[in-house]
């Protein structure tokens, strides 16, 4: 699927992925949900969040907390004129340099998290931040600049980023966890 370029293609594409995604839980072995990730021996996948993530439940709630900053970031920039006082989508401890910790961050705060209770929050969030980009028009999602906060990128980049690229990520690795699990 190709990236969203439109308000209606973002919606659809969020709500299509998300649907997979939940599809997909769904129709897992209680073997293949209970069996931790293991991809230490696959060569190709080298990134720390292959190492990160030991379950579904991690996966869910990688998407809930990156909903959450999704959440936050425009009401926290609401009349910010320039990018210079411009207030990142990520908490203020962390840069592009160093949000792999805070992933890690995210991933320590929940292991008392049940998949259930994991599941719900991804459900309400997604519901939120599906809301949150119904408010914008097409001009205000997919014009570059038009928000000073943003930059040079497209607040619907953000949103893209946020949910079907996001849950597409989440596929593809619950995925790679179930050829590996029968």
């Amino acid at each position: 699927m190709p990236r969203p370029r439109s308000k209606d293609e973002l919606m659809n594409a969020s709500a299509e992925n998300y649907a997979k995604l939940m599809d997909l839980i769904a129709r897992m072995s209680e073997t293949q949900l209970n069996t931790p990730f293991d991809f230490s021996g696959d060569a190709g996948r080298q990134e720390a969040h292959w190492s990160r993530d030991k379950n579904v439940r991690d996966v869910l709630i990688h998407l809930y907390e990156w909903h959450c900053l999704m959440l936050r970031f425009p009401k926290a920039n609401e009349g910010v004129t320039d990018k210079k006082h411009a207030i990142s989508i990520l908490p203020p401890e962390y840069s592009w340099k160093t949000y792999g910790a805070m992933n890690v961050m995210f991933w320590k705060r929940h292991q008392n998290t049940s998949l259930e209770n994991a599941k719900a929050l991804l459900a309400q969030s997604h519901r939120d931040v599906l809301a949150l980009a119904g408010t914008y028009t097409d001009e205000e999602l997919f014009t570059r600049g038009y928000f000073p906060w943003t930059g040079d990128t497209e607040l619907g980049s953000y949103f893209v980023s946020n949910m079907s690229s996001h849950y597409d990520w989440a596929i593809k690795k619950i995925k790679a966890h179930c050829r590996k699990v029968k």
